[in-house]
């Protein structure tokens, strides 16, 4: 049960470590450039903007990419675009 607790602080603090280094990166820019997306060390996708229709629908169910991990549409990392798993063969043609 330790290592299980030990874990999940360890995991907590590498979000709020994320969290902090995506905000940082944000409020050093000027107001009017903020954009609340990017990505941190140009590795790791974020989004802290308020999500819509159209960025869930491309992120869970984008019929445009092949892609099987996208962005997430709100928050830090990557989710599961569903419709390549689904439709394989329509995502062959993409490519």
């Amino acid at each position: 049960m330790k290592r299980k607790r030990a874990s999940n602080t360890f995991w907590r603090a590498v979000v709020i470590l994320l969290v902090a280094l995506a905000l940082r990166e944000q409020l050093r820019l000027p107001p009017e450039e903020r954009t609340w997306h990017g990505r941190i060390m140009d590795i790791i996708p974020y989004d802290f903007r308020r999500p819509t229709i159209e960025r869930l629908r491309a992120a869970f169910w984008n019929k445009d990419t092949s892609q099987i991990l996208v962005p997430q549409p709100f928050g830090i990392g990557w989710t599961i675009n569903l419709y390549p798993l689904l439709h394989p063969g329509t995502a062959e043609n993409l490519r």
